[in-house]
Formats: structure tokens, C-alpha cells, sequence
């Protein structure tokens, strides 16, 4: 499947629906943020875990608010790749850059922010294969092939249009549902990098 078929697939759902894709991707790369934290011994994951539960309860009652104190903290625990050297900065600064994105839709009432984390997410997929198991491909064209082909990214791909098609066979989104999607992201068992 391709990246604009799945964004097309993403724009036509509901923005209910499209708050709770973006929310299940970002259940999927918060272990990337976790285990960064604890192998650097920086960071907070418990900043980023309240956060996204915030928004799960968001989208189960409809209440919540706060987001620019949410975004406050979030800024606080946000690494920098310039103090870090290691791989792992980087799925951790797109774990905080997609938690915010979806914060910010909430706050500004913005659907293309909850579909910004759909790219976040498969672009974390291609910049950890970029600067790692692909990182010796010295031709930019070879090296963004086998990216676009790398099974990791196939995954990702897959699990985005498999939850997109779950979503689009609902026809609302309700409690249960929210529940059911936070569910299956947190059985995966791992992050979209696999970890």
C-alpha cells in the first residue's frame, strides 16, 4: 500500500476517527521514548504516558483540556539530538513530536495535526532505517529503496492500513471501540521499530 493511498484512506474518516488512529500510533512508538530514557538515564516516560492517557480519556468521555500545560511538560522531557549521541534520540524525539502533534489538535481543533502523526510515525520507521541497518547505502536513491522495501517499514505500512480499515468498518466511533484500539496497541508488544 502506498503512503498517499493510506493518507487518503486517513483524510476520508471522521475527525473522531482520525483522533483515535493517531492516538493508537502513538501508543506504538512510546516504548521508543521509554527505552531511550532508561538506557540514557534522561527523560520522563511517566510525562509522556500521562499525557496520552489524558488523551485516551479525551476521546472515551469527551473531556479533558489542559493541553498547553501538557505541552509545557512534554517540551521539558523532549531530548535533544545535539546532547545525545545515540541512535535512540531520534525515535524518542518522534514519540514527542507525534504526542504533540495530537495534543495540538485537541487545542486548536485541527484534524490535519491528528493525521501528522501518521507521518511522523512512518517517518521514524524510515529515519531509524536511515541511520541504521541502512546507514552504508551510500546512493541516496539505493539507500530511500531499500528503506521503502525494509520489512520494518512494510510493518509499519501494514499496521497503519489495517487499523485505518478497522476504523472505517465502525460506523461511529464509540467507548468500546476506544478501548478496543488502546487495547490492541498495547498487545503488540512492541513499538513500530520493533523494539
Amino acid at each position: 500500500m502506498a503512503t498517499a493511498d493510506i493518507e487518503r484512506k486517513a483524510a476520508a474518516l471522521e475527525n473522531d476517527a482520525q483522533a483515535v488512529f493517531a492516538a493508537y500510533l502513538c501508543e506504538r512508538m512510546l516504548p521508543n521514548y521509554r527505552l531511550f530514557s532508561e538506557q540514557a538515564s534522561t527523560g520522563d516516560s511517566k510525562v509522556l504516558r500521562g499525557m496520552l492517557d489524558a488523551i485516551w480519556d479525551k476521546l472515551t468521555t469527551g473531556k479533558g483540556a489542559g493541553w498547553e500545560r501538557w505541552q509545557e511538560k512534554l517540551e521539558a522531557v523532549t531530548p535533544s539530538e545535539s546532547e545525545h549521541d545515540v541512535l535512540g534520540v531520534y525515535p524518542a524525539i518522534a514519540a514527542c513530536t507525534a504526542l504533540s502533534c495530537l495534543a495540538q489538535g485537541f487545542s486548536e481543533r485541527d484534524a490535519q495535526c491528528f493525521l501528522d502523526v501518521a507521518r511522523v510515525s512512518k517517518g521514524s520507521v524510515a529515519h531509524y532505517l536511515e541511520l541504521g541497518e541502512c546507514a552504508q547505502i551510500e546512493d541516496a536513491n539505493s539507500r530511500a529503496a531499500a528503506v521503502a522495501e525494509h520489512e520494518l517499514m512494510a510493518y509499519e505500512v501494514a499496521v497503519q492500513d489495517a487499523m485505518l480499515d478497522f476504523l472505517r468498518a465502525e460506523p461511529r466511533i464509540h467507548r468500546e471501540l476506544i478501548r478496543d484500539v488502546r487495547q490492541i496497541a498495547r498487545e503488540e508488544g512492541h513499538s513500530n521499530l520493533g523494539l
